[in-house]
């Protein structure tokens, strides 16, 4: 069970912010926040002074990295045979629609959905127009 939950252990790489920017410091304090018990509530709040957009911006990124963590755990298990459709339980499927290759919603097993999915999110996240690298930069409209 400890190889399970290997806190290293994930899908794709871990999207990084560069020490010594401002993106790094509200990082820094966003996981202080996070791992220190306080009220989930306070801990997402925007700090003074700081600005929304890249505030959204980093847990964005944060969440995505912890959401490829917990991924990282199972797919292993989760193979075309052992989980041949992506679904939320017997009552929902999830499938899959890009308007390139799959251009009506299609039903796919679960690793080639989050596989997909992946890639969506990682071509999002690294968007300049959505997420831009340079603070306070961020598009309103978008995030």
């Amino acid at each position: 069970l400890k190889q399970v939950f290997n806190k290293d252990k994930t899908f794709r790489p871990k999207r990084k912010f560069e020490p010594g920017t401002q993106r790094f410091e509200l990082h820094k304090r966003a996981q202080a926040s996070l791992n220190s018990g306080v009220d989930l509530k306070a801990a997402v709040q925007l700090p003074s002074g700081e600005d929304q957009n890249d505030w959204v911006a980093v847990h964005v990124v944060d969440f995505f990295n912890r959401i490829n963590l917990i991924y990282g755990t199972i797919c292993e298990f989760c193979t075309e045979r052992t989980c041949p459709v992506m679904s939320g339980g017997p009552k929902y499927e999830y499938r899959w629609q890009d308007d390139m290759k799959y251009k009506k919603p299609t039903a796919l097993p679960a690793p080639q959905y989050m596989n997909l999915l992946m890639d969506w999110i990682e071509v999002q996240i690294n968007n300049e127009d959505i997420f831009p690298t340079s603070v306070g930069k961020c598009r309103k409209e978008v995030l």
